[in-house]
């Protein structure tokens, strides 16, 4: 397949995560919380590793690929982390998403959304947009690896 393709459907694919985010935020009025703008971050990343993608040769583009592979995999990652605290496996290692008390802040600091407070993008789906970014965080770096990781070929 095509490099270029590839890294112009995989800047597209984090755009539109991207979007979706923005859209919840500011179409449907959804207030994230820190670990959701935390989220967002491997998206951005994506997208500029894809348009370097894009204008190298293939040997490297697929290189460029393999670490926006690895980045969508630390964003399933704070995902996960981000799952952990909606469902009180653990605290959140952000101090702003337990108001936790700032060194020289006089008061705690409380978040405008709680990190445990897990936000619904669908209504009457009950499957986080955590939950969701960590779904499709996954999904996109195995394709992601699927497509740089050379095929093995069998000789019969």
């Amino acid at each position: 397949m095509n490099h270029r393709l590839i890294a112009g459907l995989t800047a597209l694919a984090a755009i539109a995560a991207l979007g979706t985010a923005y859209f919840a935020q500011y179409v449907l009025l959804l207030t994230p919380c820190e670990l959701c703008l935390y989220e967002r971050w491997p998206y951005r990343i994506v997208i500029a590793l894809a348009v370097i993608a894009a204008a190298l040769r293939p040997r490297a583009s697929r290189l460029v690929l393999f670490l926006a592979a690895f980045t969508l995999l630390g964003g399933a990652g704070i995902a996960f982390l981000h799952i952990g605290v909606e469902q009180y496996w653990w605290k959140s290692p952000l101090p702003e998403c337990n108001g936790a008390l700032i060194p020289g802040a006089p008061l705690p600091l409380f978040p405008a959304t709680p990190c445990d407070r897990p936000v619904f993008l669908i209504p009457h789906l009950r499957i986080s947009m955590a939950t969701m970014d960590f779904c499709v965080a996954l999904s996109f770096a195995l394709l992601l690896l699927a497509y740089v990781l050379p095929k093995r070929r069998r000789n019969r």
